[in-house]
This record gives C-alpha cells, sequence and structure tokens, in this order.
C-alpha cells in the first residue's frame, strides 16, 4: 500500500556495502591549494631567481634547486595532509561499521533467545508442574493408606505385626542426587532437544536447595541476556579445584582473585552498570550469588577436583564469576 510506512527491518542493508571505502575525489582543495602555491613560486621564482641568475651565469643546478625543492616541500606537505584526512575518515567509518555490527549481533542474539528461552522456560515450568504433581500424588496416597494401616494396628492378633507410616516427602524417597546430575543441571540444556539437559534438570529439580540455586541462576541469565550477555560467549581464565576450595572454606580478596577469571570488558561494564541502575538486577544478583556461596561449601566437600573443574565450566558458575567480580568478591 502506498501510504503503509516502510519496514525499516526490511530496509536495514544485508551486507556493509554502506561501509565500504569512500570514493575520494581525485582533485581536493589540498591539491588545489598546492597547485596555487606551486605556480605562485615558479612566477615568483622566474622574476627573481632565474631571469638575474642568466646574467649573471649562476649554477644551473642550484638553480634548480633553489625554484623546484620548495615545490617538492609543498607536494609532499599536501600530501601528507590528504592522507592524515583519509585516515581519519576511514578511522571513524570503521568505528561505525564495528558499532553496527555489535548491534546487529546484539539484536540477533534477542531474538534468537526469545524464541529459545520461552521454550525453555516452558519445559522448566512442566519439570517443576510434574514434580510437584508427583509429590501431591505421594501425599494424597500416604493420606489414604494410613488409615486403614492404623485399624489394622487394633485388629492385629499378633505381636510382631509393624505399621508403615506413609508421611513422607518427595525429597525423602527421591534418590540422592549424584554431583554429575547436579553440575550438568547448572549448566542448562543447551538447545531445546537437549534430552540430557532436559533429564538432569527434571532430577536436580527435586531438591529443594538445588531449585532455588537454579531459579536464582535463572533468573540472572534471563536479565544478563538482555544485555546482550551470554555465557557461551565468555571465555573466562578457569580457577584451579584448590581455588575453589579455598573460597568455600572461607577466604576471600586476593587468594581467590582466580575465580574472577573474566575478562570481557564490555561485559563488565554491562553488567557494573546494570548493577547500579536496576534495583531488581541488583537484587537478583545477590540473591544469586548468596545460593551459590552456600551450594559451593557443601559441594566442596564431597567434590573431586575433577568435578570442582566441571563445576567451573558450567553458565551458572560463569554467571557467578562475572557477577562476584563486578560485586567486588574477589577484591
Amino acid at each position: 500500500m502506498s501510504g503503509s510506512k516502510p519496514d525499516p527491518e526490511s530496509e536495514r542493508p544485508t551486507s556493509l556495502g554502506i561501509y565500504d571505502r569512500p570514493r575520494v575525489p581525485s582533485v581536493t582543495g589540498i591539491e588545489i591549494a598546492a597547485f596555487v602555491l606551486s605556480l605562485i613560486w615558479l612566477v615568483v621564482s622566474v622574476v627573481f631567481l632565474v631571469m638575474p641568475d642568466q646574467e649573471q651565469g649562476s649554477s644551473l643546478i642550484v638553480t634548480f634547486l633553489a625554484v623546484f625543492m620548495p615545490v617538492a616541500m609543498i607536494w609532499v606537505a599536501a600530501m601528507a595532509m590528504r592522507a592524515s584526512r583519509i585516515m581519519r575518515e576511514e578511522s571513524a567509518r570503521l568505528q561505525t561499521a564495528i558499532d553496527a555490527i555489535r548491534n546487529a549481533y546484539v539484536i540477533q542474539q534477542q531474538r534468537a533467545a526469545s524464541t529459545y528461552e520461552p521454550t525453555v522456560s516452558k519445559k522448566l515450568d512442566e519439570i517443576a508442574e510434574t514434580a510437584k504433581k508427583t509429590e501431591d500424588a505421594l501425599a494424597t496416597f500416604s493420606s489414604k493408606r494410613s488409615a486403614p494401616a492404623k485399624v489394622a494396628m487394633k485388629h492385629a492378633s499378633t505381636g510382631d505385626q509393624t505399621s508403615l507410616e506413609l508421611g513422607i516427602s518427595a525429597e525423602e524417597i527421591a534418590p540422592p542426587l549424584t554431583t554429575d546430575v547436579f553440575v550438568r543441571a547448572l549448566n542448562f540444556p543447551e538447545t531445546q532437544d537437549d534430552t540430557e539437559g532436559f533429564d538432569a534438570l527434571r532430577v536436580a529439580l527435586k531438591d529443594r536447595k538445588t531449585a532455588q540455586l537454579v531459579q536464582a541462576s535463572q533468573d540472572v541469565l534471563t536479565l544478563l541476556s538482555q544485555e546482550g550477555i551470554y555465557m557461551d560467549d565468555l571465555r573466562p581464565d578457569m580457577a584451579r579445584p584448590e581455588v575453589w576450595r579455598q573460597f568455600a572454606q572461607g577466604s576471600r580478596g586476593r587468594s581467590v582473585a582466580a575465580l574472577g577469571g573474566i575478562r570481557d570488558r564490555s561485559s563488565l561494564a554491562l553488567t557494573a552498570a546494570r548493577m547500579k541502575q536496576d534495583p531488581i538486577f541488583r537484587d537478583a544478583a545477590h540473591h544469586f550469588l548468596r545460593r551459590f556461596d552456600n551450594m559451593i561449601v557443601e559441594f566442596e566437600s564431597i567434590a573431586t577436583d575433577a568435578e570442582l573443574t566441571a563445576l567451573g565450566e558450567t553458565r551458572t558458575a560463569r554467571a557467578f564469576m562475572l557477577l562476584g567480580r563486578v560485586a567486588g568478591t574477589f577484591d
């Protein structure tokens, strides 16, 4: 339709053609000024140097140098000024291109996250709902079976009969959470089809403490993604297992500074700014850090060095490194 507004997304260039090298005019003001100065000097030289020298019979070489050396210097200065101007323009154009590429990447990542995160969140909600239904069903089963069990106790004719109390929570009858499943859950599913990742989450969410940490981690990861910060893009310097153990045993400051291995300045700056300006983000970050502190104290006592290393490579641990460094935990 003629009255419809153009879609900015459809009009956005699909390549970086707008950032190609600009067409520099063959003749600019610098060349014109150099040509005028050269012409003026040549006229002055002919009038005041060449003609008198012919009468006096002075050396041709000296006359040549006196006439053309200043002209050469004028053109050298002109070319230097032209090159300097072109370099400044190219530098500004390159910076614009870099900013455009980064903005396009952030937009692309946000779009990808907007389609991925709802699906993951939906599956997480389904897992939590399934766990809740299982617990409710166990509680119902317990309430229905406890009364007949007590009646059976009253009518028992022998003294060696015992009753089985079924008032047990889902956590008590669930198998213990293994460290590999725990670590896998803290890394979250890789894709929507990551069956192993979702199975690990399903098992981990049955543990109350783990479920609280997973929820806190998911909250901060979602908030960080709003700034275009994704844990997969970070490549932190990995800390040795003994540093994790020192942190779990209460060490703070420089002795555990290796845990703050995030070096990406852009992510650190964006996170620090969000921490200062957004109280919701700040509260979520501190809540997550407290949950992680409590977790690492218990996990360190039972984990091997290899398991501590694997924990440090999860998305949850990377979020801890980033937020901990911004919050000054490792200073």
